[in-house]
């Protein structure tokens, strides 16, 4: 079980290092004050990040890709922070140093917030699909594609495999894109269990309405993916140029050599988000909430953010820790591709274009909110 512990104690100047630049650290990053005798860090692989709750608008084409873009690199020089690019790939924690290709950064507290990846294991999937996280991967594969069949290159054929909320979300948006040129588009959704069995039955319904009227195909299980598409028992071969895995959220496979204690590959933390070293702390979709497991949502990065701020602080000047205790519910909002939008908390809901505007304003002021301070 992760450690609730004390603040560590730590003498002299002092290194501060987020590795991955997450909503989480993000948002600590565009808050942070300095402290005197403490240097910080961010690790990252891009001097930017893409913000996840635009996502489905990008894909749509409502938004220009530079719209979901955290300016990390103008963030650390505000406040004085110095960013590496890089991606991290193991940590000592006996020499306290976080190994990343052809150096070592030291540090002596630590964050981790370096989101997920959702690949498959399905024959072919690899070679042949494109994974939803990281979502710069996902973005530049997406482009590449729609400006291939915009070009008459290629078919507007698309798979998305999993049919949960985000899987919908992003068929949707698919359609609406290849809409815009005119095209016909022929989308495929797939799910090996009941399509969006988590949602509740209104909504469900809904959003399988939405479905239906856009002449989007559900499919049972994919079976194999190949350069033609994908292959389903009992179906012929679902062509499709661009094949998408939603499903299937994995943590990064180098946590499982920092000796961390891991809840199925994610790092475990406790209310005060530390790890079982009490020098590392980890949030957002990398994390696992040990004393209040939730389901991987950008909205528990950004609650979190807060208190995460306070306690890498707290940590490196010996004060308190607080806890972070997560909302048991919070209100969804999922785009229908069309600038319409599903709103929904607990049982209640509604859709049109309304929501896809309340969407938007909460989305752009989010994002304002770093542009403000960088």
């Amino acid at each position: 079980m992760a450690q609730e512990t004390a603040p560590i104690g730590l003498v002299g100047p002092k290194r501060l290092v987020l590795i991955g630049g997450g909503h989480a650290h993000a948002l600590v990053l565009r808050d942070w004050t300095p402290l005197p005798g403490v240097s910080l860090t961010l690790l990252n692989p891009a001097p930017s990040a893409p913000y996840s709750g635009m996502l489905p608008g990008l894909i749509a084409g409502h938004y220009a890709r530079t719209a979901l873009e955290i300016d990390l690199a103008g963030l650390a020089r505000r406040t004085g922070a110095r960013l590496v690019e890089g991606r991290a790939e193991g940590i000592d924690r006996v020499a306290r140093v976080i190994h990343v290709a052809g150096q070592e950064i030291p540090y002596d507290v630590a964050s981790v917030d370096i989101g997920i990846t959702t690949g498959l294991p399905l024959p072919g999937f690899e070679a042949h699909g494109v994974a939803a996280k990281p979502l710069d991967t996902f973005v530049s594969a997406w482009e590449k594609f729609t400006a291939h069949t915009a070009a008459g290159l290629m078919a507007p054929e698309v798979a998305v495999i999993g049919a949960g909320v985000a899987g919908v979300e992003l068929a949707l948006a698919a359609d609406f894109r290849l809409r815009t040129y005119g095209l016909t588009p022929r989308i495929a959704l797939l799910e090996a269990a009941t399509p969006l069995r988590d949602a509740p039955d209104p909504v469900r319904r809904a959003l399988l309405a939405e479905l239906s009227r856009r002449d989007i195909a559900l499919y049972p299980a994919a079976q194999t993916v190949t350069p033609d598409g994908v292959a389903v028992d009992g179906h012929a071969m679902i062509p499709a140029g661009f094949v998408l895995g939603v499903g299937g959220a994995r943590p990064q496979g180098w946590l499982r050599q920092t000796g961390l204690h891991l809840t199925d590959g994610f790092i475990t933390v406790g209310a005060q988000l530390q790890s079982s070293d009490p020098a590392i702390f980890a949030a957002g979709d990398c994390a696992h909430l040990s004393h209040a497991p939730r389901p991987k949502a950008g909205v528990y990065a950004v609650r979190a953010a807060p208190v995460l701020r306070h306690n890498l602080r707290a940590a490196l000047s010996g004060e308190p820790l607080h806890p972070y205790r997560p909302q048991t519910d919070y209100l969804k909002l999922i785009s229908l591709g069309d600038r319409r939008a599903l709103a929904v908390r607990g049982r209640l809901w509604a859709r049109g274009a309304l929501m896809w505007q309340w969407k938007d304003r909460i989305d752009r002021s989010f994002m304002a909110g770093f542009s403000a301070r960088a």
